[in-house]
């Protein structure tokens, strides 16, 4: 389940405009519709995993965040290769 999680906000974010971010509640709920609240954390720790391989990039009020320090509502945003 991790990768399809990992692939799913990959897709997802790399969807966005550049400066745009996603929710982890929108994949959550893409993957699990039923019950997606109960995998928010799966979903959380997976976008910590991709920001660290230096995929995605973790945000809060719009500014990075440290992620030792990681609360409350976050959004996603996708690193492009490009940058």
């Amino acid at each position: 389940m991790p990768s399809n999680i990992s692939q799913t906000i990959l897709k997802m974010a790399s969807q966005r405009a550049p400066d745009k971010t996603v929710c982890p509640s929108e994949i959550a709920r893409a993957l699990f519709p039923d019950d997606w609240r109960k995998h928010m954390a799966d979903v959380r720790n997976e976008a910590i995993k991709l920001q660290e391989a230096g995929e995605v990039q973790i945000t809060q009020k719009g500014k990075a965040v440290n992620l030792e320090h990681l609360k409350g509502p976050v959004r996603i945003k996708f690193i492009s290769p490009q940058s």
